[in-house]
């Protein structure tokens, strides 16, 4: 979603806004723009399309001034125009917003009624009026916006800057996160650490309904009643070095290949070589105790929950509910006493997932998060902080998080499972054997990576695809049918194998590719009874199963990608590759934009 950086400084800030925004490409925009105080005068240069345009416009028309504000916009409302481009301005206020403005109608109707002439067609700008009217009716900065927050209602990160007080900045937040960053003589605004890496080390987060005076000495913070409070500083650990493609050439093709690295930093935090064992973080609550865990997520996390679902209910013999987080407040959930509620989110901040979280903890249940940056909201408010090391993921297509998280998972199943008494000493060994084979089994599946790349031109024509799964590898379809979606704009579908008879299968022509995936194993002979009726009705087989599998499938497929042999397991781990491979080729050779396809954000923080 939308980034924001500020920068309040001792010398020009331009070159240094748009490296914070360059940091923050991974996170999806269609326009960026920057404003700057100089000589009295808000300074604003905006563009669409990618950021390159924005430095074109900087180079054209320079833009001075040692403080400024940034932003790269994902469009929600108005069309990913120039002029709908953030910061938004009037003769004395410009800023920056991430988030939606529900009541921006009324507010938008009560403004032209009062003779102000917007300009732009999005909820944003309202915001800039609303502040604007108060300071030139003579209400200092800090009076106006601390008049003006309690009456937006909706999600929003903002920085403002004031034309007659080029000395500060003000923030503020409620649903979308904002960090400020503590500099030498010197202050930061920004959505994540990430950005203000090469900037400071040193950050505070911002808590739900702060707001806060920047200056270059120091940063006043204030909570949702006005009151002064202090928040806590800490070292980021985010990383200042550029993030580098090095020589791959996508951002997505080196996380896909940094997965047996990833995976294995990750499990190194959960399991103890020493003696096979599975060691979860401190907590504070019985996990044996648990009755019910309600598994909440978005996109590929969700269908990290599904696998979990199979292995929590397999291994700890608990009920598993699992929900799409933009669904599970409206269905007004039943949640049990006792009840563990998990929460799976890259960012930490999915703005679904976030209400979600909360609707729980209202509800009196213990939080559990699943996040790849331990230091968001997420993580903040959980009971139980399980940290994923997938590193900064550029792609907006996930990709090693989605393993990581996997491999979280599956050790949080052992555990519990170990904590219930449902798991013998043996058997918890036998599990974490399994599990540290896993980063060896992903190299052995990224060698085939020619051979896939080889084969994606056979799927690129296709206007519709299917993917096929059981059992675990049933949200890996899903999954892959999501990555082939989201960067190479065909349309696909995931199913469970065995319900393709019941109405999908009059979809199945020879225009049609079915990717199945099949290892060996117990649930092989169903899956491939399921793969025969599609070929019998001319669907184009590309079968996903190790050198057993294969041999025993025969002969007639359209292609075939051959996989190690795994323990079922971690069969999810390692058919993470072969579908991520296939998607990223077929994009490819299709053209399109890889690591940041159209119309996708990365980290959604509006709902």
């Amino acid at each position: 979603m939308c980034g924001i950086i500020g920068i309040v400084g001792r010398e020009a800030v331009a070159e240094r806004l748009v490296d914070g925004l360059r940091r923050m490409e991974y996170r999806g925009y269609d326009s960026a723009g920057v404003c700057t105080i100089d000589n009295g005068r808000l300074v604003r240069r905006r563009a669409e399309g990618k950021l390159n345009n924005l430095v074109v416009e900087l180079a054209n028309n320079p833009a001075p001034g040692n403080m400024g504000i940034a932003h790269t916009r994902w469009a929600t409302h108005g069309a990913p125009t120039a002029n709908n481009a953030h910061p938004h301005a009037t003769d004395h206020v410009a800023l920056v917003h991430n988030g939606i403005i529900e009541n921006y109608k009324e507010l938008r109707a009560e403004l032209r009624e009062d003779g102000r002439r917007l300009e732009s067609d999005t909820d944003s700008e309202v915001v800039a009026h609303l502040i604007s009217r108060l300071v030139e009716k003579g209400e200092t900065p800090e009076k106006a916006v601390a008049e003006v927050l309690p009456r937006l209602r909706g999600a929003f990160a903002l920085a403002i800057v004031f034309r007659e007080h080029p000395e500060m900045v003000i923030g503020a937040r409620r649903g979308s996160p904002l960090v400020v960053g503590y500099g030498d003589g010197e202050t930061y605004l920004g959505s994540d650490a990430l950005a203000l890496a090469p900037l400071t080390q040193q950050i505070t987060y911002l808590e739900e309904g702060d707001w806060v005076v920047v200056r270059r000495e120091g940063a006043t913070i204030y909570d949702e009643n006005g009151e002064e409070v202090e928040r806590e500083i800490r070292s980021s650990g985010a990383s200042a070095a550029a993030v580098e493609k090095g020589n791959y050439r996508h951002f997505m093709q080196k996380e896909i290949f940094e997965q047996p690295t990833v995976v294995a930093q990750t499990l190194s935090s959960y399991l103890r070589q020493s003696d096979n064992s599975v060691a979860l973080p401190q907590f504070d609550f019985d996990i044996s105790s648990v009755k019910r865990v309600t598994i909440v997520a978005c996109g590929t996390s969700f269908y990290a929950g599904m696998v979990a679902k199979y292995w929590l209910e397999q291994f700890a013999r608990v009920p598993v509910d699992i929900d799409v987080a933009s669904e599970f407040r409206y269905r007004d959930p039943v949640l049990e006493d006792g009840g563990l509620a998990l929460f799976i989110s890259q960012s930490g901040e999915t703005a679904d997932t976030l209400a979600a979280l909360r609707h729980c903890k209202e509800n009196g249940q213990t939080i559990g998060a699943v996040v790849n940056v331990p230091t968001s909201t997420m993580a903040r408010e959980a009971d139980l902080l399980l940290p994923t090391h997938a590193g900064p993921e550029i792609g907006v297509a996930s990709t090693k998080a989605f393993t990581c998280q996997l491999a979280v998972l599956a050790a949080l199943a052992a555990h519990m499972a170990v904590k219930k008494g449902l798991m013998s000493r043996e058997e918890e060994q036998e599990v974490v054997g399994h599990l540290l084979e896993s980063p060896a089994a992903l190299n052995a599946a990224l060698d085939h990576d020619d051979d896939i790349a080889s084969m994606a031109h056979l799927i690129a024509p296709a206007r519709d695809v299917l993917y096929l799964g059981r059992g675990p590898d049933y949200p890996l379809a899903l999954e892959g049918a999501l990555k082939l979606k989201e960067i190479s704009y065909i349309h696909a579908e995931g199913y469970a194998s065995g319900e393709m008879k019941h109405g999908p299968i009059a979809l199945i022509d020879d225009d049609v590719p079915v990717i199945v995936l099949a290892p060996s194993g117990p649930l092989f002979e169903k899956s491939i009874s399921n793969m025969e009726e599609v070929r019998a009705r001319g669907g184009q087989i590309v079968l996903i199963s190790d050198a057993k599998g294969l041999q025993e499938a025969g002969e007639g497929c359209l292609a075939t990608i051959e996989m190690p042999r795994v323990h079922p397991l971690i069969a999810p781990l390692v058919y993470a590759i072969p579908v991520q491979l296939l998607a990223y080729h077929v994009a490819c050779v299709k053209g399109t934009d890889v690591d940041q396809p159209r119309n996708l954000a990365k980290s959604v923080t509006v709902e």
